[in-house]
């Protein structure tokens, strides 16, 4: 057997190997997630750190982060990210244990629908905007409960490479209960230190996705921990802009321009 097939048997052994133990952890955490709703705050946020980290590993992804976190104890913590890929839910939660705002579509999907519903994401329906009512309500809900929230201001996902227009809908909530937004920048690297495309979740399937990801040697994640944002005194306008400001600065990516004949707090799929 020639050295060429040598490591494409070796690459298809590891993606093996790297499927059976992501089905077995997934399994592990779908039962876990039966009790999560019955623990302490504390302990929600330990099982979903220690969850989310192992689940990185076994995806070979490698997590680094700078800035400073949300400390402990800290009330009304809000997170604003850019959005890549499904792995930034796990990202973030690895370094600071969250819970989500996400698109209601990904209930439906295989395995990971089911966990994220028990742990407590925050589902908005899209195609509803009167819906983002509800959700801010929820949000600050949330919030006051000493929950931390995260969003993802773009409205749906990049390749990395570019940064899309924050809209502000979201971020009514953190008006509402004066919360601090700490601004939460996320970059994918290959091994040659390049964005990484097999890392984003764009315009491919959750299954061609999480095959992209195991067929990866190693992915690099990087999150830089913006400076807060006091949103008391601002509309969600501003901190829309200030937060968008803040992670493209950290990505050193352009600003987007604010698209043209529509709202700007609305993501395109709430319209």
């Amino acid at each position: 057997m020639s050295n060429v097939t040598n490591r494409a048997a070796t690459s298809r052994l590891t993606r093996a190997i790297r499927s059976a133990r992501l089905l077995l952890h997934i399994a592990s955490g779908l039962i876990q997630s039966a009790i999560y709703p019955h623990v302490s705050q504390s302990t929600q946020r330990r099982m979903a750190q220690k969850w989310s980290t192992r689940l990185l590993s076994i995806l070979g992804v490698r997590l680094r982060y700078q800035g400073i976190l949300p400390a402990a104890g800290t009330q009304r913590v809000m997170l604003a990210a850019n959005h890549v890929s499904w792995l930034d839910v796990y990202s973030i939660m690895s370094v600071c244990p969250t819970r989500f705002v996400a698109k209601s579509e990904i209930r439906g999907w295989p395995l990971f629908g089911w966990l994220s519903n028990n742990v407590g994401t925050l589902f908005i329906e899209r195609a509803k905007r009167s819906d983002t009512v509800r959700i801010n309500d929820h949000i600050a809900e949330a919030l006051n409960n000493g929950d931390r929230v995260v969003v993802f201001p773009e409205g749906g996902t990049s390749d990395g490479t570019v940064l899309h227009h924050f809209h502000a809908s979201l971020l009514q909530s953190a008006v509402n209960v004066s919360a601090m937004l700490h601004p939460v920048a996320i970059r994918y690297t290959d091994m040659a230190g390049n964005i990484s495309k097999a890392a984003a979740y764009f315009r491919i399937s959750l299954l061609e996705s999480v095959r992209q990801v195991l067929s990866q040697p190693h992915i690099d994640v990087e999150l830089v921990f913006v400076e807060a944002i006091d949103s008391h005194g601002k509309n969600r306008r501003e901190l829309a802009r200030s937060a968008e400001h803040a992670i493209a600065n950290a990505l050193a990516l352009p600003l987007p321009h604010k698209p043209s004949g529509k709202p700007s707090d609305l993501p395109d799929e709430q319209r």
